[in-house]
This record gives structure tokens, sequence and C-alpha cells, in this order.
């Protein structure tokens, strides 16, 4: 019996488009995407006086050093605790400020990028009929998240939402899949999850005894990332969400 259903956000439910954040190139050397839009402001609002490519570099080791004490141990780093940081290292006065602004810039820049799939929100509110539902998924702005659900028109459709920025911990940790498992308020063996990470998804989640469902949509080449994974196999492949309620129906027969 499957009495709740659990999604991952960003390429389950809406559509991240990496492609808009390819590295861009800058001076001969490669930086992300919104590197350039972030130098614009930290020199129009904090007078910033670095050229890009300084501005770049100091960034990337902010990055790489955050990174070793928090995503490489299954611990959540915010986009405004990062930017913050940042402020920091060029010695800002106001580095909340400093953060809270570039957070909002590169925040915008992501949120434009997003798409959602037209047939989700009909497949959303069958599937709640006769199911609780939940989100579990990394992000590093929950503020961003939420609003992508709510003018996706989603959210009315979900009894628990966890995001790593607000829980502190990322998936496949099982302390995130814990925590939505007692919102919902019923035995984990009576959950589904649904994500497109092996990994994140069907080992965070399989290791808690929840049934899997790896989503291929987004996936360029499924063989190949199958392959490249050794974890916990999922219960269930599908390519797209409309076989969503035909499987949920199946499993409850």
């Amino acid at each position: 019996m499957i009495r709740g259903i659990v999604f991952d956000l960003f390429d389950t439910l809406v559509d991240q488009n990496h492609d808009r954040f390819a590295p861009v190139e800058v001076e001969g050397r490669r930086v992300g995407a919104t590197t350039p839009g972030l130098y614009a402001l930290a020199v129009k609002t904090f007078g910033l006086s670095l050229g890009l490519t300084e501005f770049a570099e100091r960034l990337r080791t902010v990055d790489l050093e955050l990174r070793a004490d928090t995503v490489d141990q299954g611990i959540e780093l915010s986009t405004l605790d990062r930017f913050t940081a940042l402020g920091t290292r060029l010695g800002q006065r106001d580095v909340l400020a400093f953060g809270q602004a570039l957070t909002e810039v590169h925040m915008g820049a992501l949120r434009e990028a997003v798409t959602v799939p037209p047939h989700h929100e009909a497949i959303l509110a069958s599937l709640a009929v006769e199911h609780r539902l939940g989100i579990c998924s990394n992000f590093t702005h929950a503020e961003t998240a939420r609003a992508i659900l709510r003018e996706a028109a989603f959210e009315p459709h979900f009894s628990s939402i966890v995001i790593s920025e607000e829980m502190g911990i990322r998936k496949p940790r099982m302390e995130i899949f814990e925590s939505v498992v007692r919102s919902l308020e019923m035995p984990a063996s009576e959950i589904l999850h649904v994500g497109d990470d092996l990994r994140a998804d069907v080992q965070g989640a399989a290791e808690i005894g929840l049934r899997t469902v790896w989503l291929t949509r987004q996936i360029a080449d499924p063989q190949a990332a199958a392959a490249a994974y050794n974890g916990p196999q999922p219960d269930f492949a599908l390519e797209d969400l409309m076989d969503l309620p035909v499987l949920a129906a199946r499993l409850n027969a």
C-alpha cells in the first residue's frame, strides 16, 4: 500500500534547464554564468574595485573552502552564506547586505531559467486525491524554491515541503528523508519517492525504507547513468511523470 508520494523538485517537477547556466568565457577563463552579473552589481552598488577575473577567482576560492566543510559532508551551503563569505573575503563593510544583494541577482537568474512541464499540475492534483504528497529537495535558497512551487500552482497539493537550505542537511543523508516521513505521519514503507538523481534520490530514500522511482525524463543517457551508479537500485523507472498515476494505482490494487 502506498499512501504517500514524495517528489524531488528540480528536474523532476520543474526543469532547471542547465544549458542556460553553462559557464561563460571571460578574458580566456571559464566562469559561472551569473558571475558577470554578480560582478556588475558588486561594482555598481558596493564600489568593488577588483577586476572581473580577480572577482571570479575570489568566488571560486570561497566556494572550494566552504564546500569542503559543508556540501562534501552532506551539509547544505546556502546561497546567502556563500555570498556573505565572499563579502568578508572582499573586505565589505556590510557583508549581509552584500550577500543578500548577490543572492537576489543569482536566484533571479535561476528562477527565470526554470520551466514547468504543462501536464505536471494535473498529475499532482490527481495523485493528491488519494495520497499525501511531499517535497524533499536539495536547494540552496528555500525562498526561491517555494516561490517556484507557488508560481507553478503546485503548493496547494503538498502536505509537506522539506528544502535542504531550511533543514541544513542535503540528500542523500537520511535525516532529510526522515524529516519528510515524520511530517507525512506514515511509515516509510508506505511512501514512494520520485526523483531524477540516483544517488541523492534513490540511494537516500531506499536507505530509510522508502520505495523509489527513478525519473529519467531529464537524464541525457540513462544507461550510462545507471552503469556509473553502484547504490541500491530503484524499484521503478519512469520516463515521464504522466506514467506515475498508473503506477501508483497498480501498487494499491
